[in-house]
């Protein structure tokens, strides 16, 4: 097998692997930050680790369909 269909299926793998884990602890701080809205002038819990988290998701999510269509393109 091609070394570009074992980086495409690695890093949707793990990538996926990564998301899953981190979301029960985004989950858990995004109750925080809800629970202690009136509190958020005193910058004690941060949304921004949430924020790039999604961020993160998204450029993942966009990388593994640019690599599945790349290997697509290039098994075809």
């Amino acid at each position: 097998m091609d070394s570009l269909l074992w980086i495409t299926v690695g890093f949707i793998v793990i990538g996926f692997v990564v998301l899953v884990s981190m979301k029960k602890i985004m989950e858990r701080k995004l109750a925080l930050i809800i629970e202690n809205e009136e509190s958020m002038e005193s910058e004690q819990i941060s949304p921004k680790p949430i924020i790039w988290w999604i961020r993160g998701s998204v450029l993942w999510g966009i990388v593994s369909i640019f690599l599945i269509v790349w290997s697509f393109s290039v098994y075809t």
